[in-house]
This record gives C-alpha cells, structure tokens and sequence, in this order.
C-alpha cells in the first residue's frame, strides 16, 4: 500500500475533506478494485444546522432573523436605494408593507447613480414614453382602493409617469383614502389630469398632497366629493399654475373663495364648470372673470341657486375670450339678468350658446341675445317656458350668423314658428333640431312663395303633432336637404313622406324614420330609387311595416350604404338573403334586433356579408339558437355581433 499511498502518518490523514486534490481522480482508487486495503473515515454531518450560543451552561437556540424585522425607517433607507424601473416594480411586489413604503418615496428622494439614470434612459427608450406621462389609469367601483393607487404609482413611474388618472365611486370597505392620493403625489409628478368622482372618504389633506406632488396638474375635475373645501381648492391655484381646466359638480363645501383662488392664481385657466355646489354665488363668478390673468374660453353655470343677474352681468361685460357658454337651471335669474349680458358687448367671440332651464328667456331676452352677440354659430335652447314663436323668428332675423339651432321643449313653439323660421332664417342656417315641442299642430298652411332655404340637415323628434301636412311644405321650403330624421312621428304617412323625397335635389345621405309606425315598403323603395346613389346611413327602427321587398330594393341600388337598422321589422331570412346577393353593397353596421322571423337559416347570408361587417346586432331573434350564434362569432371573427 506504501508504494501506492505515501504520507506521513500524522494527523493530517483524515483532515474531514477529500483526499484527492482533483475529484475526478477518485476514478484511479475505483480501477484497483477490492484488493486495496484503504481506511478513510466519511465526515459527519451535523444534525443541528441552526447557531447556537455556547454561553452559559445550556446551549440556547436563536432566532432566525428577517429584513421584516426592519423597522420602516430602515426600510424606507433601503428601498430609495433601489433602481429605478423594474427593480423597484419588483419589491413592491414582496408585501403589502413594501408597496406603501415604496409609495411613499419622491423621486427626489430617490438616490440614484449616473449608471442607473443611463439605464432608466434607455428602458424608457424601448418603452416610447417620455416624462410627459402619456399614460393613463381609471379605477372605478371596487378595483378604487388605496393598494392600487400605490401599485400604478410605483408601477408607473418608470414608464414616463402618469399621465391621466380618473376614480369613480370606491371600494365600501377599503375604499381610496387620502394614503391613497399620498400615494399618487409621491409616485406621479407627472400628472397632468385627475378626476376624482363620487369618493366622499377623501378630504382636503389628500388634494392637497396631489397639488404639492403634481404641480403640472392641467385638468382637475371633481364630482360629489362633500369632505373637499375651499382650502385644498386654494393649495390647487398656488401650486398647479399650469390649470388650464376645472369642473366642480356637487361640492357642497367649495365655495367662492376658492373659486376667487383659482381667479387670481391660475393665469392658464381656459376652461370652467360648475355644476350644483350650493357654496358659489355671484362673488365666486365675479372672481373668475373680472381677473385680467385669466382667459376663459368655456364657461358652463348649472343649477346654482346662488347666482343672480349679477354674474351674468359680469359674464357680459368681461367675458371677452368666452366661444362657448352654457346656462343651465339658474332659477334666480331673471329678463334682466340675460337683457344685460347681452348688452354688455363683450361676448363678441362667443360662437356656442346653450340655455335650459331659465326662466328669464323670455322673447326680448332672446332677441336682445341675438343682437349682442352676432357671432354664434350654434344655438340650443331647452325647456323655456316663456319662449314663443314671435321671439325665435327674430332670434334668427337679429342673428344671421346662426347655422345651427335646436328647441327642446319649448312647449309656446307652434308650426308657425317652425315655418317662420325657414322663411328668414339666413343663408347660413345649415341644421335645425326640433325635440318634444308639443306645440306643434299639423295643419294646412298657405305660404307665401319665396326663395328656398338653406337648410341641409332637419331632426324633428318627438312631436306628436306634425303630420303629412308640415311635411309636404317642409319638402317645398327645403329642396337641399341632405340628413332627415323623423324619429317618432306615429302621423306621418306615405303619402306625406313621397312629396319630401320628390322635392329633394342634392340627394339624401342620412335618413332616420325610426318609430314612424305607419311608413310602408313604398316610401323605402323610393328613397332607393331616387336616392339610393347618395344614401350612407338607413334608420327603420320600428317601422313594423317594412318588409324584405325593402331590403331587395336596397340590395340593387344603395352601393354606398353603411348602415342599416331594420330592428323590429317584418324582415324574414328572404330579405337577408336579398342583402347578401347584392353584389355593390358593402354593409358595415347591420341591427336585425327582435325580427323574430330571421333564423338559422340567414347563417350562410351573415358569412357572405361578414366580408365587409363591422358590427351585427341580433339581439332578441329568437329563432336563432345560442349553438347557431357561436358557429356565427367564430366564422365573423373581425365583427362585434350582438346577441
């Protein structure tokens, strides 16, 4: 053994480790077999892989320590050393404990090497975004909790940051807190709009921490947020001065100094909308126009009993860069109110006008209106009582520049005043919108002859009283019509619907005659023959009389059609079948929704038709089997059906 093993005999033999200094030469040792004579005692293993304090008498076992251990402030230490980017995103996902601190860190607070910026760089580099914060987060019902606000905002910030964020409604047992906006104003600095609707656990403390997080906040929205005041408002106008738009619905506690805040400290502000916050009066109004920082373009007031004739006069008088104006339900102003506005000549910019609502539109108000400001190009007017036909014809005579102008319920409106309007309104008026003025009789009129007008497109909605006789002069007074909608008009016939098409010269494009329940197969075989060349968008919902002799004539003459409703029609798997044979149409929005008689056997249509549908409604066709509609969204895979 001695001229195969050579050693000394000490005690270095058995040292507890190999006795090669290569392992692999175990493999000679194996080759001799078993006539080698070899003593080597195998290590033993220890049974007790914890430490042990040998203090004392008894050996004690200690306690496996943790980096939970930890207390926050340490934590805190470690992680806003961290990388930034995936790194960060990464630990935020060990606990619920690390995804709050990492929350709470700012990016100034952040320590971080060039090395580190370079790659944060060039990951944001693959990413395309930029610290602009292009991206866009909504959290709504119960997915809006304060883990989430941290979550986005630690996962956000290395992707160019936040850009829009919006919260609706909240979780009922865990619902966003002010921790939450903590949250979002130390991880997203690049806010630019935020929207904060229906969360009453969130008070000024959490809007206070977005404005002094987020000072590049543009658009602030806020909706029945009761624990908000005027003093997290306030913070908003001396930290955010980029503000370029506010919207304040149901805020009980925001009032008119914070409005006057925003006045005075937001020199960008474009935009203003307040809805139905019992605080703000005549003060607040005042407060945001008559400041010579701010250029307010829109201003919507809405049902805010507080503001008077005063503010309006205001608006009047100092609302030089205002285009667009709503007034809705303001039921302290009065004739005078609006009589001086008007008046005033500072709304000479004004091209978008809408009243509802407003007791104090009475026939000189709307006249005065028309005269102060010769500019508007839209005019809506909704729900004014005291408004009659002597006054809207002189609207449109004192306004020429009107080209479109919509009535809703204006109940002292009569087919006097709708013809009226056609005889003067200016070469400009393209569209009229009539809706539920119940005013309106259908009666034979003898006109006096005149030009025609210049009306393009009409809607006429829910008005009971117009009947084949309106419609017949309306075809004579309006040759250039283009888009037609009579949607719930149960008096018009065939016989009053023909005239219209015959008089027509440019061509129709749009026509909706959804709820005339008394139209027939003759009025849509000659809209397809006179106008077929021209129609884009066909609207028969409800017409209960249409049958497939439509859809066959619309298959052969109407190659530009887009759209076609024939929901709750007397349409069969034939008239589908006509559809799909039509080799020029090239239908992309099809509803067949309640025809009870299109079956399975209309399967083989939808396929050919599928070439070109974009969207396909079925809905309530009972004789179409769930098995049926399964085997259709598979073979129509590129269209959003409907069932």
């Amino acid at each position: 053994m001695s001229q195969v093993f050579g050693f000394s005999g000490g005690d270095d033999f058995c040292t507890g480790g190999s006795v090669y200094a290569n392992p692999k030469d175990a493999n000679i040792f194996l080759s001799l077999g078993r006539s080698v004579d070899f003593y080597y005692p195998l290590p033993k293993r220890s049974r007790i892989s914890v430490s042990f304090d040998l203090d004392g008498d008894w050996f004690e076992q200690k306690q496996k320590t943790s980096i939970e251990a930890l207390p926050d402030e340490c934590l805190f230490e470690i992680l806003r050393r961290l990388p930034a980017g995936q790194a960060r995103s990464a630990c935020a996902n060990v606990s619920k404990r690390w995804l709050m601190l990492l929350s709470s860190i700012s990016n100034s607070e952040i320590c971080s090497n060039a090395n580190e910026k370079e790659l944060s760089d060039k990951e944001g580099d693959d990413l395309e975004f930029g610290d602009e914060g292009f991206l866009s987060r909504s959290l709504e019902g119960k997915k809006a909790t304060d883990v989430r606000l941290a979550a986005i905002a630690v996962g956000t910030s290395h992707r160019g940051g936040l850009g829009k964020l919006s919260i609706r409604g909240s979780n009922s047992d865990r619902g966003v807190t002010n921790l939450g906006l903590k949250a979002v104003a130390r991880g997203c600095p690049s806010l630019k709009a935020f929207s904060l609707w229906n969360v009453s656990t969130v008070s000024d403390e959490g809007l206070i921490e977005v404005a002094e997080g987020c000072q590049k906040l543009e658009k602030l929205n806020l909706c029945k947020c009761s624990a908000i005041s005027d003093k997290a408002l306030i913070e908003v106008a001396k930290k955010c001065p980029n503000l370029t738009e506010l919207s304040i619905e149901s805020c009980p506690q925001i009032g008119n100094e914070g409005l006057q805040a925003v006045g005075k400290l937001c020199a960008n502000l474009r935009s203003v909308s307040i809805k139905d916050c019992t605080g703000v009066g005549d003060q607040g109004i005042a407060g945001l126009l008559t400041s010579a920082s701010v250029v307010l373009r829109k201003v919507k007031l809405e049902s805010l009993a507080a503001v008077s004739d005063l503010s309006l006069a205001v608006i009047g008088h100092y609302g030089f860069s205002v285009t667009d104006l709503v007034l809705n339900c303001l039921p302290n102003v009065n004739e005078k109110g609006f009589w001086v506005m008007a008046n005033g000549r500072a709304l000479q910019k004004l091209t978008s006008l809408t009243i509802g609502s407003c007791r104090g539109i009475t026939d000189a108000a709307i006249v005065a209106i028309g005269k102060g400001c010769p500019n508007v190009r839209s005019f809506h007017l909704s729900k004014c009582a005291f408004l009659s036909d002597n006054g809207l014809v002189s609207l449109t005579k004192a306004a020429p520049s009107i080209e479109s102008l919509q009535l809703e319920e204006c109940h002292r409106f009569t087919q006097f005043g709708f013809f009226g309007i056609l005889f003067n309104c200016g070469a400009k008026l393209k569209a009229l919108n009539v809706v539920s003025c119940y005013g309106i009789k259908d009666l034979n009129l003898a006109l006096p002859a005149g030009s025609p007008c210049s009306l393009t497109s009409i809607s006429i909605c829910d008005c009971p009283g117009f009947g084949n006789a309106n419609l017949a002069v309306l075809g004579r007074l309006c040759p250039r019509l283009k888009h037609v909608e009579l949607s719930g008009l149960a008096g018009i016939t065939d016989a009053g619907f023909l005239p219209l098409l015959e008089s027509s010269e440019a061509g129709l494009v749009k026509v909706n005659l959804s709820g005339c329940l008394n139209l027939t197969d003759v009025v849509v075989i000659s809209l397809a023959n006179s106008h077929g060349w021209t129609l884009e968008v066909l609207n028969l919902d409800g017409c209960r009389n249409i049958t497939d002799a439509s859809l066959k004539a619309i298959a052969v003459n109407c190659p530009l059609l887009s759209d076609l409703d024939v929901s709750k029609c007397a349409i069969t798997d034939a008239g589908v079948a006509a559809l799909a044979r039509g080799k020029q149409l090239n239908l992309e929005i099809l509803s067949l929704s309640c025809c009870s008689s299109v079956s399975e056997k209309s399967l083989p249509a939808f396929r050919k038709l599928g070439n070109s549908l974009i969207g396909l409604n079925i809905r309530h066709c009972s004789a179409i089997s769930s098995r049926a509609v399964g085997m259709l969204v598979e073979h129509l895979w590129r269209c959003d059906i409907l069932c």
